[in-house]
């Protein structure tokens, strides 16, 4: 059977936010790397993808942090491809403190194939069909959700950002770790310094490449428990290209 990824990484200085906790983003790119690596060792990395004219591209992502860790606190974080279901590929993740005592992220999401030429969808029979290289085991049991903006909501136009150099990959668009950013970065101040993110959700709805102006949208709703969420939507000429939930 398939071994899962595991990896010991001590929290560096540049991967914390001002009050010394990590950044929700950093999680996004150890997790990014970690996928990265498995894919590699259960044979389905870019390497092998890239031959046939392939590639991975994440769908949606549903993360809980139930304890952001500090800045040189050292954690171990596991992933493991879970299956599939039709298009859709499943991969899980987990952060613990390195004793395996204290859960402190919990996230699950959903990948698909892309044709690279058309970029259109593709089917991957090879590993969809292969139990040998899944791992049936949940973080969060259920598939990422769907985020879409309220009805009713009115959203505020926040900000257009162009796209640029840093905001790309080897793919030739955005950096799936971006879109957090971004929506990070539209976020009152007074709320992302003064409470940490609970929980976010994630949709990949249109691709966005080098070029593209991006417009920015924020929905916040205070909830009568005292959380704040917020609905960051992405759009590039009308057309939605992520939505993001955030709760804090």
């Amino acid at each position: 059977m398939v071994e899962k990824y595991s990896a010991v990484k001590r929290i560096p200085s540049f991967d914390v936010d001002m009050s010394g906790t990590l950044r929700p983003t950093s999680f996004l790119n150890f997790a990014q790397e970690a996928a990265n690596i498995h894919a590699d060792y259960i044979g389905v990395g870019y390497d092998s993808m890239h031959v046939t004219r392939k590639a991975w591209v994440l769908s949606k992502m549903h993360v809980i942090f139930h304890r952001l860790p500090k800045w040189r606190e050292h954690i171990n974080i596991q992933s493991w491809h879970k299956g599939a279901n039709g298009y859709q590929f499943f991969r899980d993740f987990v952060v613990f403190d390195t004793e395996g005592k204290e859960k402190l992220i919990s996230a699950t999401t959903s990948w698909l194939v892309i044709d690279i030429d058309s970029r259109r969808l593709s089917k991957y029979p090879e590993l969809a069909g292969d139990a040998e290289k899944c791992i049936t085991e949940d973080v969060i049991a259920e598939p990422a959700p769907k985020v879409v903006m309220p009805k009713d909501a009115e959203p505020q136009l926040i900000l257009s950002h162009a796209v640029n150099y840093s905001d790309l990959d080897m793919n030739a668009h955005v950096n799936n770790v971006k879109y957090t950013e971004w929506a990070m970065n539209v976020i009152e101040l007074d709320v992302v310094n003064t409470r940490p993110v609970k929980e976010l959700v994630i949709n990949f709805n249109n691709e966005v490449k080098a070029g593209d102006v991006v417009e920015l949208y924020r929905h916040r709703e205070d909830a009568e428990d005292g959380t704040i969420v917020y609905i960051i939507e992405g759009r590039v000429e009308g057309k939605t290209s992520f939505v993001e939930k955030l709760i804090f």
